[in-house]
């Protein structure tokens, strides 16, 4: 009886492990391999992603020889040295070894040390300054990024969100930070004080985007291609939607991509009627935001050349008529924001806005009015104006 009540209670045992293990190996799965994941940082695609890969492979190779002596230690010890029926279960008392001790105490020194010098060898090549490099500024918002390229020679740069163009085979040099001071913005203003990280795994390593403490980073595309980047510091209640794309491109089409972005849009406001009224004046759609002309930073993203863009929403929704007019009327419906309940830039006082508010609700502006909600028509209205801006 006792023998039959033992074997349960070890088939209990081997339970807890078990279900540990499957949940370790199915957490590990995924249903898009092979040329469909554009997240991985172990298929490098870039000079600077190859170094941080080259590095980690003999890295994660010591690590597991380490890790498979250990774990092979404490099972001969723990079956080696068991208590057996029967036995003293008081351990016998002594000092240790000292030559054994000094050597597990300089074994693992001398591997770190080993391992230190292609790590510091790695971390001040990154930290380079490339040559003929492109300057781009990265500015980490709330809950999206935006990219300010330099300005050309009669003073006009260049600002547009979600997706980074980047030429093949050439250096990019990102200025990170977390404040606009072109919007007058100071590391103590709303927006300002949040911590973001950079990442685009194929290109690059992490690099945090720091209030009050701006950084640089390197990434170069060896190949043409869509690299997929994303928010690698929790930022708050959107953060796993703050993502962006890398376009590289060969350098004339970078080229005609750029000289396109600095001219004006295809469409003006005074062009599109009705959408003129309903954009500046009903819903005040221009206190975020700029549409005609891309070299203003604005609190939102800058939408001068929307329609050339293949996404929208931090990356997160392919650009399409129906999901942007989803978008216009309800865009914390789509994306969790927290101005589900008020309107940046109209006077909700003692609210903290930030993120696109929904136009569906009548949200009170703290006085006796309410602001309009918007109607399926007109949403249609701007949507049509978004996408005639190439």
């Amino acid at each position: 009886m006792r023998l039959q009540r033992t074997r349960r209670e070890l088939r209990r045992r081997f339970w807890i492990p078990a279900v540990a293990a499957l949940a370790l190996v199915l957490a590990a799965c995924s249903t898009e391999s092979g040329p469909k994941n554009r997240q991985n940082s172990l298929r490098p695609s870039g000079r600077y992603a190859h170094k941080v890969d080259n590095l980690f492979t003999p890295v994660f190779f010591v690590a597991v020889i380490v890790g498979v002596l250990v774990i092979a230690a404490v099972i001969v010890f723990a079956i080696r040295f068991r208590v057996k029926p029967g036995q003293d279960v008081r351990p016998k008392q002594t000092h240790g070894s000292t030559p054994l001790e000094i050597g597990w105490t300089i074994a693992p020194a001398l591997i770190l040390l080993i391992i230190a010098v292609p790590t510091i060898s790695t971390i001040f090549s990154l930290n380079e300054t490339p040559k003929n490099a492109i300057d781009v500024t990265v500015v980490g918002k709330q809950w999206w990024w935006q990219f300010e390229y330099p300005r050309s020679s009669d003073g006009k740069r260049v600002v547009v969100a979600d997706e980074l163009h980047i030429p093949v085979n050439r250096d990019v040099e990102l200025s990170l930070t977390s404040c606009d001071i072109s919007l007058g913005g100071t590391p103590q203003d709303p927006g300002c004080n949040v911590i973001h990280s950079f990442w685009v795994p194929e290109l690059a390593g992490k690099r945090d985007v720091v209030p009050g403490h701006d950084n640089k980073m390197k990434i170069r595309a060896d190949k043409p291609g869509v690299y997929l980047g994303q928010c690698a510091e929790y930022c708050g209640l959107s953060h796993a939607n703050m993502r962006f794309r890398v376009i590289a491109e060969s350098q004339s089409d970078y080229d005609a991509w750029i000289a396109g972005q600095r001219d004006g849009p295809a469409t003006t406001l005074d062009d599109a009627g009705a959408a003129k009224n309903l954009f500046v004046t009903k819903f005040q759609c221009g206190n975020c935001h700029q549409s005609e002309d891309s070299s203003i930073s604005s609190y939102g993203p800058n939408l001068t050349h929307l329609a050339s863009r293949s996404t929208f929403a931090s990356g997160y929704y392919k650009l399409t008529r129906e999901k942007l007019i989803e978008w216009i009327m309800d865009a914390p419906s789509l994306v969790p924001m927290q101005s589900e309940d008020c309107r940046i830039g109209q006077g909700t006082p003692n609210v903290t806005c930030v993120g696109m508010p929904s136009f569906t609700k009548n949200t009170p502006n703290g006085n006796t009015k309410k602001y309009p909600t918007m109607t399926r028509q007109e949403a249609e209205t701007l949507a049509d104006y978004l996408l005639s801006l190439k």
